[in-house]
């Protein structure tokens, strides 16, 4: 009978402790909108010129991969890259300088979010310490003017920053 008894409250013991434990509270992956562009992007650029400039920084996100490298996460070809570091063929307005980090590296494409913008727009950045520049979608990002801005590796590695730099970049509209 003793046994029984063991037994019965080791049993109701492990469902309490089961009861407690939150089930399956982690996701892995994104939902599938979680990188698809949001809103008008506000530009003086034409229709084409936005349509191209987005083939140009957009890309698909990367495979979702535990211990994934720079070069795994990295979607963006190499023609897009090409495009992005071309100087840029209209004039283009000086947001400010701002601090980036790595932003977000399973987002693809090229973008930079930062609190120079109000609204999604197309543009580019430069590295001032070697003249490399990137054309990325320009991202609201909220925080005050002198904030910090978060950058794509793709975009980081074209204007040839370390992925755990803090440098300070240029940031323009087009």
């Amino acid at each position: 009978m003793r046994k029984i008894e063991t037994v019965a409250v080791l049993g109701l013991g492990l469902v309490g402790l089961a009861a407690c434990t939150p089930a399956a509270t982690t996701t892995t992956s994104k939902p599938a909108n979680a990188t698809a562009p949001a809103g008008k992007v506000e530009t003086s650029l034409s229709a084409e010129q936005v349509a191209a400039a987005t083939a140009i920084t957009r890309a698909p996100a990367p495979a979702p991969v535990a211990r994934a490298s720079a070069a795994q996460l990295d979607t963006t070809t190499t023609e897009q890259r090409t495009e992005a570091a071309k100087a840029p063929e209209v004039a283009e307005t000086r947001l400010g300088t701002t601090i980036a980090s790595l932003g977000d590296p399973t987002e693809g494409g090229f973008w930079i979010k930062t609190p120079l913008v109000k609204a999604r727009g197309i543009g580019r950045i430069v590295n001032p310490a070697n003249g490399k520049s990137a054309r990325v979608d320009l991202i609201p990002l909220d925080g005050k003017q002198g904030g910090g801005s978060q950058v794509s590796l793709p975009a980081l590695q074209l204007i040839g920053v370390s992925l755990t730099d803090l440098p300070t970049i240029e940031v323009f509209k087009s």
